[in-house]
């Protein structure tokens, strides 16, 4: 929600914008990416969590009445109901930025004084993962993916602004093998991130870290496998990709046959074409 003190017009030609809310992904209120040249945005807050990167340029902006900038390898940290403004840095010839929205229970709440003290975070690893999380969501990031991506880098925030580590726990092969049996189960009900960490009383940073750790790779790549798996057995049966594509749990066409070549080689319409041409 914006508040707003002052109105002013986005010259037409100068800035260009595009902004959606993924489906699948409740911790991402909206995905925000821009161009902006000769503007400024008014003084407002939101209700979420506002994580920034800029691409090229720089921006200066006032975060509860404090100068602050961003640009380069930074990660720009807004707290929920803060008011700020931004606008292109004098250095700068506009800003190209990317942003995700995250909804308040994404990080703590009692962190907003810090994230004020501390709005932009030196971390190149999280500018990382935010941009490849920003490149998933353009093409329609997998939901699961995208819930675990969100829950690593709120809890690289969390401990920025904490100035100290979280704890981690000791790997735990059970709450791995139980995960496992939750992805594996062809019968049960998607399963997604926050339901597996609410089942078996984990967080979902610490889920992802146990059955990486016992098993040597992701959950959402474990799962991306065994759909793949599952697609693979259908083509071969004889349905179409698009049916495949909904059957295993792919977002849609496009975001099965993306993982499909990347675990085979070939798209699903051709892996299925080399069987038809030998029966």
């Amino acid at each position: 929600m914006y508040v707003v003190d002052v109105t002013d017009e986005i010259p037409s030609g100068r800035c260009r914008i595009e902004a959606w809310r993924p489906p699948g992904i409740p911790e991402i209120s909206e995905v925000f990416h821009a161009r902006i040249v000769d503007y400024g945005y008014p003084t407002h807050s939101h209700d979420t969590w506002t994580v920034l990167i800029v691409d090229t340029g720089a921006i200066d902006y006032d975060l509860d009445r404090r100068k602050c900038g961003a640009l380069g390898e930074t990660v720009a940290i807004l707290p929920p109901g803060v008011t700020h403004n931004g606008k292109p840095a004098r250095r700068a010839d506009g800003f190209v930025k990317r942003v995700l929205y995250l909804e308040q229970s994404v990080v703590p709440i009692d962190l907003i004084g810090a994230a004020v003290d501390r709005t932009n975070i030196e971390d190149p690893e999280l500018r990382r993962c935010l941009s490849n999380l920003h490149d998933e969501l353009r093409t329609g990031a997998d939901p699961f993916m995208a819930s675990s991506a969100v829950a690593l880098i709120a809890e690289r925030i969390t401990r920025r602004l904490t100035a100290r580590p979280a704890a981690v726990g000791q790997k735990e092969q059970g709450v791995a093998q139980q995960l496992r049996l939750m992805l594996d189960d062809p019968c049960g009900p998607p399963v997604s991130l926050e339901t597996a960490a609410a089942a078996l009383d984990r967080s979902k940073p610490h889920l992802i870290r146990s059955f990486t750790a016992a098993y040597g790779v992701s959950p959402h790549a474990y799962l991306v496998g065994k759909r793949v798996q599952a697609a693979r057995d259908l083509l071969l049966q004889g349905m179409r990709p698009a049916e495949v594509a909904s059957t295993v749990g792919f977002y849609d066409q496009s975001h099965l046959a993306r993982h499909f070549k990347r675990h085979t080689s070939v798209p699903p319409a051709m892996f299925a074409a080399s069987h038809q041409a030998r029966t």
